[in-house]
């Protein structure tokens, strides 16, 4: 593994999202004086919040998975998890919903899970869930320590056992087919396989290993923060804090100050310049940063989304904490995101309703729910007019949600918080999709930017979603981790 050389007693660490965070804690844990410089008012990047009229809207992610990586990030300044946060865990994962009207709960209990599939899908069901969701947890155990917990310099770091397994496996080719072999009844097929738009890509373009994204929900179970997803970077930026990491918010970042090939300060907007031996770059687009980082081909980013959060006054008490909404359309939904660059016109949607286990988040008699509508990107569609298109897909999607069971939602609204692509991309995230770069095969592992660039300053790491490993919430507390070692080795 390639490691910083030199002095790295002062590390200046630019952005307090959740890679940002959890390299900080590390960095701290190691000794190094930090300072960690957001922009924005408070901690957790794209794991925002509003609050408003009683209701708490968390506006980025809304599934918590692989715990562990929390209290990994805590225990390096000698912090436990239960002192800082406290996390229930979702007895059933998802509610998945269907265009024929039928309905099938993932439940944490691999039996029960089992027995709801032979309920909803037949005979022999519940035996394929139970061998299949053995079968992604070999596939994790093949992948995380030498695909995605680890350093990645050159592809012939991937050289051994563990990769010729995953190729005897069926890793490398595509998740469709991968799932189908597998899986008899369409519904299952779905809903193993719906995870790689999380990556960015079709479940026809995937490579097969993605299935363990499946593993990461399904298999290894979902988490609610008490207090919402913004909870988690809340307690982690005041473990940091109360470690000694100094914070900067409000405070926006204009370049690095150069000399002799390193970074020796971190100049500020207001031309103050912050001394540094090392510092950790977060920020979506590293080369506004990073000059020196280039691509030699143009890069492929993920679809985007419409996020519509929204505070109701009604109970809705027969739903689910998370919900997938199937539509009918399945292949034609990604060629839509992927290839042809329009919006949905049978949309399938992530529901989520925190409020249904954590009732802080709403007043008596309401919910917090927020839906996830994804999009094409803006590299795909630039032609699409989102200020324009918004408000009437926002009713659109409103009005699917209510033709598939949620009676009077859009009369029920009483806040309501709405961000479409051309909104991430005035946050500075490329293509207008927090997602990120796709997990193509040509931007994963090795391929994907390093935390260690070559070419750039020789005491400048990155980390984030833009970055090895990748996309999502474990991966970015990964990838916080990949920068740190970087810098302490």
């Amino acid at each position: 593994m390639r490691t910083v050389p030199g002095r790295t007693d002062r590390v200046v660490v630019v952005g307090a999202g959740l890679a940002g965070l959890s390299a900080a804690l590390r960095l701290r844990g190691a000794g190094r004086e930090v300072t960690v410089v957001e922009r924005g008012p408070g901690p957790g990047g794209r794991a925002g919040r509003v609050e408003r009229d009683g209701y708490a809207l968390d506006t980025g992610p809304s599934v918590l998975t692989a715990p562990g990586l929390i209290r990994d990030a805590l225990a390096c300044v000698g912090e436990s998890l239960e002192d800082r946060l406290e996390l229930l865990p979702l007895e059933t994962t998802y509610r998945a919903q269907y265009a024929d009207g039928s309905t099938l709960d993932v439940h944490a209990d691999p039996a029960a899970f089992a027995a709801e599939a032979e309920r909803v899908c037949g005979p022999g069901a519940g035996e394929e869930v139970l061998a299949y969701l053995q079968h992604i947890r070999e596939l994790d155990r093949l992948q995380w320590d030498v695909f995605i917990d680890r350093n990645l310099d050159s592809p012939l770091d991937l050289v051994g056992r563990p990769v010729l397994e995953l190729a005897r496996r069926g890793g490398f080719g595509r998740l469709a087919p991968h799932v189908d072999r597998r899986l008899t009844d369409d519904r299952l097929r779905r809903l193993f396989s719906f995870q790689a738009l999380y990556a960015g890509v079709s479940p026809f373009r995937a490579i097969a290993a993605y299935a363990i994204i499946a593993e990461l929900d399904i298999g290894k179970g979902v988490w609610h923060p008490v207090g919402g997803i913004h909870a988690v970077p809340a307690a982690l930026a005041a473990a940091a804090a109360d470690a000694g990491v100094t914070f900067r918010y409000g405070t926006g970042v204009a370049s690095l100050d150069l000399r002799g090939g390193r970074a020796v300060g971190v100049r500020l907007e207001d031309g103050e310049l912050l001394p540094a031996d090392a510092v950790v770059v977060t920020v979506d687009r590293p080369e506004s940063l990073v000059p020196s980082r280039s691509r030699r081909v143009k890069p492929t980013y993920s679809p985007s989304c419409v996020a519509i959060h929204v505070g109701v006054r009604q109970e809705f008490a027969d739903r689910a904490h998370h919900t997938i909404s199937f539509g009918d359309s399945w292949r034609g939904v990604f060629d839509e995101l992927t290839r042809t660059g329009r919006p949905m016109s049978d949309p399938s949607l992530l529901i989520s309703m925190p409020s249904k286990t954590d009732r802080s988040l709403a007043p008596e008699g309401g919910q917090v729910i927020s839906i996830v509508a994804p999009t094409p990107n803006l590299d795909l569609a630039p032609g699409i007019d989102w200020p324009a298109l918004g408000p009437r897909y926002r009713d659109e999607v409103l009005q699917t949600m209510e033709a598939r069971g949620w009676t009077d939602l859009t009369g029920s609204i009483e806040v309501e918080e709405m961000l479409t692509p051309t909104d991430w991309a005035a946050q500075g995230m490329a293509a207008g999709t927090p997602f990120a770069l796709a997990h193509t095969f040509a931007q994963t592992g090795p391929f994907r930017p390093s935390t260690y660039p070559r070419g750039g300053p020789e005491n400048v790491v990155l980390a984030g979603s833009s970055v090895q490993p990748g996309v999502g919430v474990p991966m970015v507390l990964v990838s916080g981790r990949l920068a740190a070692q970087r810098i302490t080795g």
